[in-house]
């Protein structure tokens, strides 16, 4: 072998060294190393992939069972079983990529989306037939204006209408609410703010009352206003009967919101000296008001909707009836029960369009009551916005008039005196006394107290007095008094001190 070739390969040799990987000790510090990003949350590629794969893996499979090897059959069962072997393909999907958390975290979200999905679908499904059945009474005017008292079962539906059924569902609704939101809100503050034996005695009586049938309600009613009070069946023993019913709905959902609020808030109002009632009506109540419109709207939405209370003690009645004192009256819900009942097709579309003017009136009564409720806490409105900032500005503003310079809250206005007349004889009283303060030592030999000017007994003003002259001798030196000048003016003091 020569130089040369011993050369080559030592050159070699040091080349494959500088490209082989560093071991574990030459590494490069992980402080050093470039960020990487990973994506955490969103549809992913083989996410999407594993999804489609396992849906038509879970279909393949329902088609096997249903169609060749077992003598199943039925819809239900087919969308039960290819559902199942959808997720038990797509746990192993995912499984071959992330580990266990990751797979159980991936079947839970599409067991979520799925339920949600289902909730939609029925919803959509009841709101879209529904407005599908009554489209033919919808388009007539008349069907918002008129009552059934001059229409019968074979009239076409250009005559009649359900307005008897609209106002009576508007004026119980109205009882009931007046009744229901003071009291509910009430008794939510109670079992909130004042815990105790009692307060869950009385939140036990409302969680079982919540599930107080609405025959029952509508029975109690009617046996204690009708049969005991011996009154006529009206609007207000409906309004009575529906606040029943709403009352344990709005204090159980009201107590829920008012838990949320924090603790600080209510122990920071009370440090100030707020009392409790002040407290609970400026700081908790506003903070928990968008969570109380809603307690308030599932309330609604529970009465607005009930039947038979109405027909147990407003009766029913097809004429139009605005006294809610006296007089049967009919709501939208009795009077559906009592269209779509009838074999006739005007009837039962009659029916299925008052069912959807009961739904907007929903609606309409939810968007008022989120209005009303406003922002979350924390949360304000453009309108809140500039409120704020008004205030704001008006606060800076009082804040700086009253730090002014020269301004004082307990400063009085300095009375002007008079101006001197330059023709009158000066007088002696006049004069303002320019005299220095009084000066008093409190340390030194053979020092007393001096002042230069002094008080006569009928407290008027004396001149300055000149120092003796054993004195004057001291006071033009480094003691630190003022030395008499050729004028007799005293000297300033320069503070200086042998």
């Amino acid at each position: 072998m020569t130089v040369v070739e011993e050369v080559e390969e030592v050159e070699e040799a040091v080349a494959d060294r500088a490209a082989a990987p560093a071991p574990v000790s030459e590494a490069v510090p992980a402080a050093q190393l470039p960020d990487q990003w990973r994506r955490i949350g969103g549809p992913t590629r083989s996410g999407v992939l594993s999804l489609f794969g396992a849906a038509a893996s879970g279909l393949c499979v329902a088609v096997l069972l249903f169609g060749q090897i077992a003598p199943f059959s039925g819809g239900l069962g087919f969308a039960v079983t290819a559902y199942g072997a959808f997720l038990v393909v797509y746990a192993v999907l995912t499984g071959l990529e992330e580990n266990g958390q990751a797979v159980r975290d991936r079947v839970m979200t599409v067991i979520l989306w799925t339920a949600a999905g289902l909730l939609f679908s029925a919803l959509a499904l009841v709101v879209g037939f529904t407005a599908w059945r009554g489209r033919e009474a919808l388009p007539h005017g008349n069907f918002f204006t008129q009552d059934m008292q001059a229409a019968g079962p074979l009239d076409p539906l250009s005559h009649g209408g359900i307005a008897h059924a609209m106002l009576g569902t508007l004026i119980m609704i109205a009882i009931a609410l007046a009744i229901t939101v003071p009291l509910g809100l009430a008794c939510a503050v109670y079992l909130n703010q004042i815990p105790g034996r009692f307060s869950r005695f009385v939140r036990t009586i409302v969680e079982a009352m919540t599930a107080l049938p609405s025959i029952v309600a509508g029975l109690m009613v009617y046996a204690t206003w009708i049969l005991g009070l011996g009154l006529q069946k009206s609007g207000v023993a409906a309004g009575f009967a529906i606040s029943v019913m709403m009352l344990p709905i709005v204090i159980r959902a009201s107590d829920v919101v008012l838990r949320l609020v924090p603790g600080s808030l209510t122990e920071a109002a009370e440090a100030l000296g707020a009392p409790r009632w002040r407290t609970v009506w400026h700081v908790v109540l506003p903070t928990a008001r968008s969570g109380l419109a809603t307690a308030v709207i599932l309330g609604t939405a529970r009465g607005i909707g009930e039947t038979s209370p109405v027909l147990l003690t407003a009766g029913f009645t097809a004429a139009l009836n605005a006294d809610p004192t006296s007089g049967p009256m009919v709501s939208l819900p009795l009077a559906v029960f009592n269209f779509v009942k009838s074999p006739e097709p005007t009837m039962i579309a009659r029916g299925f369009g008052a069912a959807s003017v009961l739904m907007a009136l929903v609606l309409i009564l939810f968007a008022i009551a989120r209005v009303i409720g406003g922002h979350g806490p924390g949360h304000q409105s453009r309108r809140q916005s500039r409120r704020t900032a008004r205030a704001s500005r008006r606060d800076a503003a009082r804040f700086a008039e009253l730090h002014a310079p020269g301004l004082s809250l307990f400063e009085t206005e300095p009375h002007s005196a008079p101006e001197p007349d330059p023709t009158a004889a000066p007088d002696r009283e006049a004069v303002p006394n320019t005299a220095p303060e009084p000066v008093r030592e409190l340390s030194g030999p053979g020092l007393a107290d001096r002042s230069s000017a002094g008080a006569t007994a009928d407290g008027e003003p004396t001149p300055p007095q000149p120092p003796a002259p054993d004195q004057a001798s001291r006071t033009d030196g480094s003691g630190g008094h003022p030395a008499p000048a050729a004028d007799g003016a005293p000297q300033p003091v320069t503070g200086e001190s042998d």
